[in-house]
């Protein structure tokens, strides 16, 4: 499991969005402005979202996905195998973190997670 240094990890607890990369059908990326929360010890990113999205249907049929985020010259990205969490207490959990992250998310009761199992980072040199 990579580690992220220490400025890759304050930099995915601040509070900034991240595009979310999942691939079409045909290949072809799918790019969406999402949320998303870090967990270190497990080395996974969630990012929840409503169960009927297309980034949902792109991580059931391809397994794959990856979040990058963005400030002026530094950006991360994380990518790795990806899968679809339905189960209440993983559904809470997700909720959990985005909030102390962003805010505390909207009532979805058709929510689910998206987790990547961080397999790769890339970065800028400020975040080696």
């Amino acid at each position: 499991m990579p580690q992220l240094t220490a400025p890759a990890a304050e930099f995915v607890t601040d509070r900034h969005l991240a595009t979310l990369t999942t691939l079409r059908a045909d290949g072809t990326p799918h790019v969406v402005a999402v949320g998303f929360t870090w967990d270190p010890e497990a080395g996974l990113v969630r990012v929840i979202t409503d169960g009927a999205s297309l980034k949902v249907r792109n991580v059931r049929r391809s397994a794959y996905a990856a979040v990058s985020q963005v400030d002026g010259p530094r950006w991360l990205t994380l990518e790795g195998p990806a899968t679809i969490l339905e189960d209440p207490d993983s559904v809470t959990e997700a909720e959990q973190r985005y909030a102390r992250r962003y805010r505390v998310p909207r009532e979805n009761p058709t929510r689910v997670v998206i987790a990547i199992r961080v397999a790769r980072v890339l970065s800028s040199r400020t975040l080696k």
